[in-house]
């Protein structure tokens, strides 16, 4: 049937349980004495474990088996499978490379399926897809692919179907079923840290009526043995049987109450968030025992029912209509995360979770509203439909709309009076120089700006930001509204971990970049920047009380969650002992010098400070437990804003911030410790290719997290949260990215915000951000510049001095010629433009 090696190859390997269609197990084979020797004595007995008699009575009778006219048969008909199956997937359109296959197997190309923006199918998801079709296949790399990690093709083999009894007509068939499928899907990618992620969705339709297909099929070549289990989670359909599933719609309670209704149970822990999205209903204004009326709504119709909280992680949809098998079917669907349920592919619903088909019950769904429309999105939601009152309204007759909410206003206050941290005085006597900077008065600088910058990236130093803002979020809706108001995806921390996150407008305008840490289940510690503190918490307030728009096309929506928790300032003297402020302790040294304190091993969930990974938190004493000396009691996580892979953020009572920042400066010394202001501060997050919001996000140029190179932190596979639908919208029209770059000679002149960035040509690409000295001494920056243009090692070059004087210049100059005579029609002088070299996004690890 197929060419034998024997006779041309020294050594022949195989294994034994795929063409040959035997045990489990391998040979390795030649007709060499010495090799055969060497052979044995390399592989027994010490790496097979064994001997195995099992295996060898197993491969024994397979190898007896191979030498009948049967065999030979079967061999004959897996090649003939094979090519069928190559030519039938062809006719559907799919290349498969090579051109074919003369053996048992071969390999597709998912590329030819391409998304509404042109993205390609990828092998991975074409295969996870055809899983729950209940097709099993490998993804695998085809020629053109760039990286195994996403391999576009698909490989196919006919050894095992063939043994079922496959032959031509089933072959035909099968290719069939599984072009239907693989064609109803839509691919889509979004931004990785990395590189893009490739995903796909398939149509709900296509998908359970190819399963259905492909059972059919199945049952129809027979099975050999009689199996033991068979249904949920493994395998399910849309046609299963359902008690109650046959009692007729129409309006609620026209059904006699004889009658049985099917019960849908979900459960998981992630229940509560997914009826929220897949539900019409509100689920965080259910309590343990209460219940609501709701709808699921799938493509083609809805069913209606009621939905009663057991637990926060179990519910029951009871008194279910007739297309109650359908809602199951599609709940669980959902719940697996591939089926399409929006034209947004990249809305995801949080799961898994178990969706059981319920004991039935006689009690119809109960009446009155069944949609909460201040909803901002659930699954089958109508952008014009509004707050729902009284009894249930088709949509086709349409529902009332609400009042629209008003837009969120905010205007600085004018001559407020400079806020002091507890540190003031302490700064002072340090010799710290200060200045007024987001309406406190901080340290710039102590010793110098290069000498604290080199002191934190070579030993440690102690930074002043205890003028953040430091915020606590409790309660079992804590979790629900955070993940609304922010672009991260709050409900993937567990406790003791952190995440950098923005608060995004419903425009899309970056309000600001802030930290989510995660102290407990349900409890949440914020961090934003000084600068925004006032408008953040104003305007996180007004989203929790229900007073502003949060969503353009429904803007009468609310937040999710926000009658289920407290939001508290912990700056504020009414937080009492459970105040806090921040300061940051950053630079290879810093978990020697808190340590050297003293630190409690008994912190919380058993976590020491020597074992904090990065982003990592926990609750911990440092000082001394004994004797003299203040005990500290703090949150201490390791992150920081300076770059630096070691370094902590202390979060401990104002109280005793003085006495901690002193104590740590002694212990610091023989470390190398310094204390370092705002510009050391800047020159290192610079380094670092880390945002300041005002120069890479929002600022003059309104630049959004993409611009900023932070998109990944975006999470659009959240149905929905503030300021979504106008990210993606940005997203498609973006053109610029801000990238890190260095001036190639060592000295000169410094670059500052809006100095024009030129490319090789002369044509300006972009602006600078922001400039400062680095670790070596060179000047280097951050500039928004042309995506095409900021490669890691492409030439640029930047008019320091320029950007002042264009700032009320439109539109803008597009070279450099006009850069030149715009700045000269007001006044100025340029200077040439000094060469410097785009570098990689973030510094690479050492």
């Amino acid at each position: 049937v197929y060419p034998s090696p024997m006779g041309y190859a020294h050594v022949i390997s195989f294994t034994t349980h795929k063409t040959l269609n035997g045990p489990r197990g391998a040979c390795i084979l030649t007709t060499d004495a010495a090799l055969a020797k060497k052979i044995d004595r390399a592989v027994f007995p010490g790496e097979q474990g064994g001997p195995h008699v099992n295996v060898f009575l197993g491969l024994a009778l397979a190898f007896k088996l191979a030498a009948t006219p049967e065999y030979k048969q079967l061999q004959k008909q897996v090649v003939a499978n094979a090519a069928r199956f190559a030519d039938q997937l062809t006719a559907h359109g799919f290349k498969i490379p090579f051109g074919g296959t003369e053996s048992h197997l071969f390999n597709l190309d998912c590329k030819t399926v391409t998304g509404p923006d042109g993205t390609p199918l990828m092998g991975d998801l074409a295969a996870r897809i055809l899983d729950i079709a209940g097709v099993v296949v490998n993804r695998n790399t085809i020629p053109g692919d760039r990286s195994a990690m996403t391999p576009s093709g698909l490989r196919l083999g006919t050894p095992w179907i063939t043994q079922r009894g496959f032959k031509e007509e089933h072959i035909d068939k099968l290719a069939a079923y599984m072009a239907q499928v693989l064609h109803a899907c839509k691919p889509y990618a979004y931004a990785g840290r990395k590189s893009d992620i490739f995903r796909a969705k398939v149509d709900f339709d296509a998908l359970n009526d190819a399963k259905i297909k492909i059972r059919d099929l199945s049952q129809a070549v027979g099975i050999d043995f009689a199996p033991t289990q068979h249904g949920y989670p493994h395998f399910y359909y849309i046609d299963d049987p359902m008690p109650g599933r046959d009692a007729p719609a129409g309006p609620l309670g026209d059904v006699p109450p004889e009658r049985l209704y099917a019960t849908i149970e979900i459960e998981g822990e992630q229940a509560e968030e997914f009826l929220y999205w897949a539900t019409t209903n509100d689920v965080y204004n259910l309590t343990d025992g209460s219940a609501q009326p709701t709808e699921v709504r799938f493509p083609g119709g809805l069913c209606r029912g009621t939905l009663k909280r057991v637990t926060r992680d179990r519910y029951t949809l009871t008194g279910l209509d007739g297309q109650a098998a359908r809602a199951l079917t599609f709940l669980r669907d959902l719940s697996d995360g591939y089926v399409a349920f929006d034209p947004d592919l990249y809305r995801k619903l949080p799961g898994p979770v178990v969706v059981r088909d319920g004991k039935p019950a006689s009690t119809p769904a109960i009446k009155g509203g069944s949609v909460d429309a201040t909803k901002p999105f659930y699954v089958g939601a109508d952008p014009r439909v509004g707050p729902n009152q009284g009894e249930h309204v088709s949509p086709q007759q349409g529902e009332h709309k609400g009042s629209p909410l008003p837009a969120f206003q905010w205007a600085e206050p004018t001559d407020p009076p400079l806020r002091k941290t507890r540190l003031n005085e302490t700064h002072r006597a340090l010799g710290g120089r200060m200045v007024p900077f987001a309406g406190w008065e901080m340290p710039v600088q102590y010793t110098g700006v290069l000498e604290e910058h080199q002191a934190t990236r070579q030993a440690a130093g102690l930074f002043d930001v205890s003028h953040m803002g430091v915020w606590d979020a409790q309660g079992p809706g804590a979790c629900a509204f955070l993940n609304a108001v922010t672009t991260n995806d709050v409900a993937s921390l567990q406790p003791g971990q952190s995440m950098y996150s923005q608060f995004l407008a419903p425009n899309g305008h970056v309000l600001d970049d802030c930290y989510f840490y995660c102290l407990a289940d349900d409890h949440y510690l914020i961090v934003v920047n000084a600068s925004n503190d006032d408008k953040d918490w104003t305007w996180v307030n007004a989203v929790q009380r229900g007073e502003v728009m949060i969503d353009a096309d429904r803007p009468w929506a609310a937040a999710p969650g926000r009658h289920a928790f407290t939001l508290r300032n912990l700056r504020a003297e009414s937080s009492g002992a459970d105040q806090r402020v921040d300061i940051a302790l950053q630079g290879p040294r810093s978990r020697d010098i808190l340590l050297a304190l003293g630190a409690d091993a008994n912190s919380t969930r058993s976590v020491q400070i020597s074992n904090l990974k990065r982003t990592g938190l926990c609750r911990a004493t440092v000082g001394p437990s004994t004797g003299s000396g203040q005990a500290f009691d703090l949150i201490a996580a390791r992150t920081g804003y300076t770059g630096e892979q070691m370094g902590f953020e202390l979060f401990v009572h104002p109280d005793h911030v003085v006495n901690l920042w002193n104590a740590l400066l002694d212990a610091g010394k023989p470390f190398g410790l310094k204390p370092v202001g705002l510009a050391a501060r800047d020159s290192l997050r610079t380094e670092a290719g880390l945002p300041l919001y005002g120069d890479e996000m929002a600022g003059h140029l309104d630049l959004g997290v993409g611009d900023a190179g932070f998109e990944s932190y975006v999470k659009t596979h959240k149905p929905w949260f503030v300021g979504r639908a106008a990210f993606l919208a940005q997203e498609k029209k973006r053109t610029r990215e801000v990238a890190r770059f260095r001036f190639n000679a060592k000295s000169g002149r410094m670059a500052h915000n809006g100095d024009p960035v030129l490319d090789a040509g002369g044509r300006v690409i972009g602006e600078v951000t922001c400039c400062s000295i680095d670790t070596e001494g060179f000047r280097s920056g951050q500039a928004h510049i042309d995506l095409k243009s900021n490669a890691e090692g492409t030439p640029i070059a930047v008019m320091q001095g320029a950007g002042e004087a264009l700032v009320k210049v439109s539109p803008k100059p597009k070279s450099q010629a006009e850069v030149e005579s715009a700045v000269s029609a007001a006044g100025g002088k340029t200077r040439p433009p000094e060469a410097a070299t785009v570098l990689s996004r973030f510094p690479k690890k050492k």
